[in-house]
């Protein structure tokens, strides 16, 4: 049921590749256990519901099963794909890059009366965050969504379901703290093509054109091209919990046939 679901571990992470050859972070592979990382993202009271989820014997108690557990998973694994795509294409279809009804459009070099002002990385800052706020009002309720599918289904999915959504809770804003770094880290990127810019123009007795920024070759067309790779990766990276709760849907509808 959940063929297709995209599905990576930490360490092949198109996120962090794509972050690693835009050379805008440094990503080490850290020789602690995954349980000691996850313990530094724990705090006290976290750790205490983790357990409590992972000690529930009342939730290995079999109970009946409600609903129809095969349309249900369908109906979550259908409703990922549409989330999914709204939000690729939300990415994609920028308005200016590639034409059509921008969702959230891509800003074009501010006029300022300087070239060097004109070049100003905030309006894109606040366009990838205003995608990042797109895709956590859109994942969060799919998730949600996803947990009440997996609960009503068996014994065994209603744990997995509680153990999600503690984890959801104690490292949902951990992980949103970090992913808002992103943008700093593109803002690096931003000055490199800047530069690399200014500088095979210092020879060039022709003014600078800001419009032309973001034509094909254009450095700005690189950055946002950039832009775009990263974001589609986070989107990967955001909803992987999400296809990793389907994944569990449809294995255990596969084992009851």
């Amino acid at each position: 049921m959940a063929q297709g679901v995209p599905r990576t571990n930490f360490h092949s992470s198109g996120f962090i590749r794509i972050l690693a050859e835009l050379s805008v972070a440094d990503v080490a592979d850290s020789r602690q256990s995954f349980a000691d990382r996850l313990g530094q993202w724990l705090d006290f009271t976290d750790a205490i519901s983790l357990f409590s989820v992972i000690n529930d014997r009342a939730a290995s108690v079999p109970d009946a099963q409600t609903g129809a557990p095969q349309r249900a998973g369908l109906a979550v694994h259908e409703e990922f794909a549409r989330v999914r795509a709204m939000l690729a294409d939300s990415i994609r279809i920028d308005g200016v890059l590639n034409p059509g009804k921008a969702r959230i459009k891509l800003p074009a070099p501010s006029l300022h009366p300087t070239d060097e002002d004109a070049a100003d990385f905030l309006p894109f800052q606040r366009y990838y965050l205003a995608h990042q706020r797109d895709m956590n009002a859109h994942i969060g309720p799919l998730r949600a969504s996803v947990r009440n599918a997996l609960a009503d289904h068996s014994p065994a999915l209603k744990r997995l379901a509680a153990l999600d959504g503690v984890l959801d809770q104690a490292l949902g804003p951990r992980e949103r703290n970090l992913l808002a770094t992103v943008p700093q880290l593109l803002a690096k990127r931003f000055e490199h093509l800047h530069q690399a810019h200014k500088t095979a123009r210092v020879d060039t007795a022709t003014p600078d054109d800001p419009e032309a920024w973001l034509q094909p070759g254009g450095w700005l067309a690189a950055f946002c091209k950039d832009m775009q790779a990263v974001l589609l990766a986070e989107l990967d990276v955001r909803l992987q919990p999400v296809a990793g709760l389907i994944d569990a849907l449809g294995n255990q509808d596969s084992n009851q046939q």
